[in-house]
């Protein structure tokens, strides 16, 4: 019984050698990874932007409400002509707004023109004015200018992208 337990005992150490062997050599040396560039901030998709090299927006606003409309544009071409931003002064060189003459479905029509767009730049009027006014923005008068100016539209924007034909 003596010998069966001795071979036993054995037989599992042999058995084990190799675990306890492994289990005590430290692990090979790796090279610490490269140091990774600090993550850029990611930036943020245009809400409204054209890729073509001339856009249209189409606005329809409440009809009485297109003081409120005018005033907002005024607010956002301001803002651009202040701007820092190289990509703002040339949205606003090639900026024109008109008026339509005929209601769209009992509405105020604006064309707002783009030639040449700023490919990929950032045209949505509100997000333009927010950009100017910076942290002013969040004030609460500044809030509920937003509401107001956001109150004028009648329906969203429609966008042309358009390509010169020769």
């Amino acid at each position: 019984m003596r010998r069966s337990f001795v071979t036993t005992s054995c037989t599992l150490a042999l058995a084990l050698l190799p675990a306890v062997l492994f289990a005590q050599t430290p692990p090979a040396q790796t090279a610490p990874p490269a140091a990774q560039a600090p993550a850029q901030p990611e930036k943020k998709e245009p809400r409204m932007s054209f890729n073509g090299d001339a856009g249209i927006f189409l606005y329809q606003i409440k009809p009485d409400q297109t003081a409120v409309f005018e005033e907002l544009v005024a607010k956002v071409k301001d803002s651009l002509a202040k701007s820092d931003k190289p990509e703002r002064k040339q949205q606003l060189a090639g900026w024109k707004l008109y008026k339509a003459s005929e209601p769209m479905s009992g509405n105020t029509l604006y064309v707002f023109l783009a030639d040449p767009s700023v490919k990929g730049a950032e045209y949505d009027l509100l997000m333009l004015l927010a950009e100017g006014l910076g942290p002013q923005a969040a004030t609460p008068e500044n809030q509920e200018l937003f509401k107001k100016y956001v109150a004028a539209f009648a329906a969203g924007a429609s966008r042309l992208n358009l390509t010169p034909v020769q």
